[in-house]
């Protein structure tokens, strides 16, 4: 398996569709891997072509030494986009990618063309409750944490009918390094965009979830108001809402991108399973 050394971190993406498709990328949330997005990536993969990669700490990504902040979580994204060849893209993120898209925004707007924000906040919780969290999982690991994971996650109709349908993303919570998690979680305690956000001049979509208890749909209607000119949807499910309502979270999806999806000679041009070290 290939992979890219950047900042102390091997990145293990995945890019896949037509080499003239525009491109989307994808970042996941905390606690989850790429493939939370494979329902949009299954139905989206042949009108662009399509980044999915895992944070670092997370899946096959692994850890860089000593702490670091939201922008070493969007660094790695631009380092990404530098190793494929890719100059412009779509990025839709979840919860920590909706965080990781904001600084994108403000940082490195010229590379994308729009900004999809799920179930996210430009100050997620509170610095007591993420250190409750960090404390917790490098005191007893990972298997404690995920019956309240799922909980928060999905709303408890969906979990109970979903059944073993999410046994998947029990395993990725459950095999993450407790480090890394715990690392995730401080570069979320320490970020706060809320005074950033409103320079951001690419094109926004915030998706909020209406029983989403981590990121509340006041916290997604507050991000949308403090982005001039972002839309605003909210579907029926809890946090993981591309998992919970994956047909019209696509179809927010394909409705914002809209013109993306044409054909477009400056594409990246691998198609690979790959790993950055980040």
């Amino acid at each position: 398996m290939p992979h890219l050394d950047h900042a102390g971190a091997s990145l293990f993406y995945t890019l896949e569709g037509p080499d003239s498709a525009p491109v989307l990328i994808f970042s996941n949330a905390l606690g989850t891997d790429h493939t939370m997005w494979a329902p949009q990536a299954e139905a989206l993969r042949g009108q662009f072509r399509i980044l999915r990669y895992d944070t670092r700490g997370h899946g096959r990504s692994t850890l860089p030494p000593g702490p670091f902040t939201v922008a070493g979580l969007g660094g790695d994204v631009l380092a990404l986009m530098d190793a494929l060849g890719i100059r412009e893209a779509a990025f839709c993120g979840l919860s920590m990618g909706g965080l990781t898209g904001m600084w994108l925004g403000v940082n490195a707007p010229r590379r994308f063309t729009r900004l999809v924000l799920a179930n996210t906040a430009a100050r997620i919780s509170t610095a007591a409750s993420w250190n409750t969290r960090i404390d917790g999982a490098l005191r007893g690991g990972m298997a404690p944490l995920v019956a309240a994971s799922v909980q928060r996650w999905f709303t408890p109709a969906f979990a109970s009918a979903a059944g073993a349908g999410l046994d998947g993303l029990r395993a990725v919570l459950a095999g993450l390094d407790a480090r890394g998690y715990a690392a995730n979680c401080a570069a979320l305690r320490d970020a706060d965009l809320r005074e950033a956000v409103g320079a951001i001049p690419v094109p926004v979509l915030v998706i909020a979830g209406s029983a989403d208890l981590s990121t509340p749909p006041a916290a997604g209607r507050a991000l949308a108001d403090a982005i001039p000119g972002a839309r605003y949807v909210e579907l029926e499910a809890a946090h993981l809402s591309s998992f919970e309502q994956p047909a019209r979270f696509t179809d927010a999806l394909r409705d914002f991108l809209g013109a993306e999806a044409r054909p477009r000679g400056d594409a990246g041009r691998h198609q690979e399973a790959v790993s950055v070290s980040g």
